[in-house]
Parts: C-alpha cells; structure tokens; sequence
C-alpha cells in the first residue's frame, strides 16, 4: 500500500481557502524564536500582531501569509494550554498557517464526512475547530481545520459529507478563535485515536518524531512552495 506521502506527492494543488486567490498572492511568514523582528513585537497580543500582519501584507504586495510547520514558536509562552508546570513546554507548530481576513471562506481539502467538531474556547486554543475523515485508497487519514467562526459549527452534524474544494467554514476573529490574529491553522492528522473535535497542533520536542510522523508537512497536499 502506498503511503499518505506518496500519494500526495501524485496530486495537483489544492486550496483549503478562497480558491479565487492564487498562489502568487501567497508569501511566507517566519514566527519562529529566530525571527529577529517579532522580539520587537508583542505577536501574543492579537490587535498587536494583526497591524504587523497587515503592514506586512501590504508590504509585500500579497493577500495570504504562510508557513509555520515544525517551527519552534514563542507565540504559546502566553497560555497554560502549552505550558503548564507538570509537562514539557509545547512550542514546535506542526500545522500549517494562512493568515488572512475574518470571513474568509475554508474549503474541504477532500471528499470527506464530518468526523467531529467543538468550540475550543480557551486562550491561544483552536476556537471552533472541524475535523474532517477521509478515504485516499486504502488510507484513512484526517484534516483539521482550526481558528474558524462560531456560525461555521452552529449547522453541522456529525457525518456530514463535504465534497472536495466546497466551503466548510469561514475563519474567525481574535474574539472567538483563541485571541489571534485571523487564520487557518490546516493540519493532516493519519492516526486521530479517541480525540474528538480537537487534537494537538503544537508539540514538545520530546514528542517531534511522533508527531511529524503522524502530522505529514502540509504543503504535500497544498503545494505552495
């Protein structure tokens, strides 16, 4: 049986946001610990951050920023979601980021039903979160999608079919998707055990193998650089 990779590998691009807006209008956002510029910035207060975010869009002439797989961020220090004195600190993203407007549509990265969703009201959490199940061949795998508005899981049910490409969501604001700045957080997940409408987007260094294992680069399927 192929893996997941491999059949990625085979696929064309595919547009988990507004499909309208083409990768040329991407460019690439570093907030890892290395980003000289951010410790000027206090990126943990959203209004903060969504002014730089907007500056540097407009900077650079594109509408979406990118990145943020496996990159070791300061961004969590902020919550007790990823710190907490009993475990390790988690502060490698093993998703991947777009950062854009409020309001933006989200697009099924599959044909796939709803496996499970939940409102993750905490500070620097998902917010509202869906999680999606598919079938690639003989795979079964999931995608996650993170930072939505509260009305994109008002109306859905458990098993709800979405095709691929079709709206699944709108993204949210800092007032409801974990107090940041507006953006998808999209991660493939192979093995989701019992999570449900939730599941880990920020490791330990302790866990990175497990989960860059389990969590494929993202940019597979998106192929955006």
């Amino acid at each position: 049986m192929k893996s997941l990779e491999t059949l990625f590998l085979d696929l064309n691009e595919i547009k988990v946001i507004d499909s309208s807006i083409p990768y040329s209008d991407y460019f690439p956002l570093d907030l890892s610990v290395s980003n000289q510029e951010l410790s000027q910035l206090n990126i943990s207060d959203s209004s903060q951050f969504k002014i730089y975010l907007k500056n540097y869009l407009f900077k650079n002439k594109a509408c979406v920023a990118y990145g943020g797989y496996c990159e070791i961020r300061s961004l969590y220090k902020r919550s007790t979601v990823f710190n907490n004195l009993n475990t390790e600190e988690r502060n490698i993203h093993i998703g991947l980021d777009l950062w854009i407007d409020a309001g933006t549509s989200v697009l099924a990265a599959f044909d796939g039903k709803v496996h499970s969703f939940q409102y993750n009201n905490n500070l620097g959490d998902y917010g509202p979160t869906i999680i999606l199940e598919h079938k690639l061949e003989e795979n079964v795998f999931y995608t996650l999608y993170g930072h939505l508005s509260l009305e994109s899981i008002a109306c859905i049910k458990i098993g709800d079919f979405f095709e691929k490409g079709q709206q699944l969501a709108t993204l949210g604001n800092s007032n409801v998707n974990g107090d940041y700045a507006p953006h998808l957080h999209f991660q493939i997940i192979k093995n989701i055990g019992d999570s449900f409408g939730d599941y880990p987007g920020v490791c330990s260094k302790t866990n990175l193998k497990y989960y860059l294992e389990n969590c494929p680069n993202p940019n597979l399927l998106l192929k955006i650089y």
